[in-house]
């Protein structure tokens, strides 16, 4: 008579949970308890409260949800957090110097992540759920599940002083994925903070978005602005925003952990041709057709054409660049409110005297 085999323990199946995650492309893997309490839930109840969420209302509306993960299903027993290596081949903060052409943060300047990394998350979770019978659900930043304490608690790094988390292995530029499920896995061990005095993240930042360390005000960041603030932007802070016309890398770029990044070995996280400071005079042409097919299978494309030219054109204006004001002068009657306003703040900016 055959005997079954023995169920495997939970370090056996968190051990081969690790290995498929690092044959489905994963670079860092840990896993985090759901027990106890979510201190997190009353600082983000706290930032909410002090309107430094700005026009981002989802957040107020699934603060319930944020509050515990287990608050996203209850049956979870552990998160599985898993990290994926983005690391630039070249300084991100160079292409500022270069005022006639946009900069796009490292992490949209490829395949939207979103997508890459929510294709491997169902593979593994399929081989999961085949392999071990696991109920288990994926998340890549899409729903309300406060991932980035998730992967501090899972070991893959420690939220630093600008919020964001810092790798001892990949620095800063680091993509996130998160599986809960009803398996019972040992829990790695939390990582601590190694900012120790430094401030870089907080000194190089244009609009001075950090109240303190370990907080921030979103209204003031540079991606909030240029990404999910809607309408015009703050006049008094368009000078800062540079040439940046999509997300800001300045905070993340400077921190000293980033001596251990590596370039990112997946290739649709490379920065593509059209994507690499493209010339800011080219996008501020683009109609909605050209804008959809210029930025396909980018993060860049939600936004849409209209946000995107205000940023473009915000950039335009601090780029001192006269040649730029035949393109400026044909979007000053653009029909979208915003567009036309920044296009006229350009115009202003371009054509004042010393």
């Amino acid at each position: 008579m055959t005997r079954p085999l023995p169920t495997p323990s939970p370090a056996a199946i968190k051990a081969e949970i690790r290995a498929q995650a690092q044959i489905e492309g994963f670079d860092l893997f840990g896993v985090a308890s759901l027990d106890g309490d979510w201190p997190e839930a009353a600082r983000l109840a706290r930032f909410v409260e002090l309107g430094r969420h700005g026009q981002m209302d989802w957040m107020a509306q699934t603060m319930d949800r944020r509050s515990h993960p287990r608050a996203m299903w209850p049956q979870a027993r552990c998160a599985i957090l898993l990290g994926v290596n983005y690391g630039p081949d070249q300084d991100p903060m160079a292409a500022l110097r270069d005022k006639g052409r946009g900069v796009i943060s490292v992490y949209a300047s490829g395949d939207d992540y979103h997508d890459v990394i929510k294709k491997r998350l169902k593979s593994l979770g399929g081989w999961m759920a085949h392999r071990f019978g696991a109920g288990l659900k994926v998340f890549v930043d899409t729903a309300p599940l406060m991932e980035k304490p998730l992967a501090a608690r899972a070991g893959l790094g420690w939220q630093g002083k600008h919020t964001n988390l810092v790798s001892r292995d990949f620095g800063s530029w680091l993509f996130l994925g998160s599986v809960l499920t009803t398996l019972d896995l040992p829990s790695d061990e939390i990582e601590s903070d190694h900012c120790g005095s430094c401030r870089a993240c907080l000194d190089v930042c244009p609009t001075n978005a950090f109240p303190a360390p370990y907080q921030l005000d979103a209204r003031l960041c540079i991606s909030y602005l240029t990404i999910e603030h809607r309408g015009p932007v703050d006049e008094a802070l368009r000078p800062a925003l540079g040439n940046r016309i999509y997300g800001c890398d300045d905070c993340l770029a400077v921190c000293p952990w980033n001596k251990f990044a590596q370039t990112a070995t997946l290739q649709a996280f490379h920065r593509r041709e059209t994507l690499d400071n493209p010339r800011l005079v080219e996008l501020a042409a683009l109609d909605d057709a050209a804008f959809r097919t210029h930025f396909a299978k980018s993060p860049v494309k939600r936004i849409g054409r209209d946000r995107f030219v205000r940023n473009v054109l915000y950039a335009i204006g601090n780029s001192g660049d006269g040649d730029a004001l035949e393109v400026c002068l044909a979007l000053c009657a653009d029909p979208d409110p915003a567009v036309s306003d920044a296009a006229n703040w350009a115009v202003q900016r371009l054509t004042a005297g010393p």
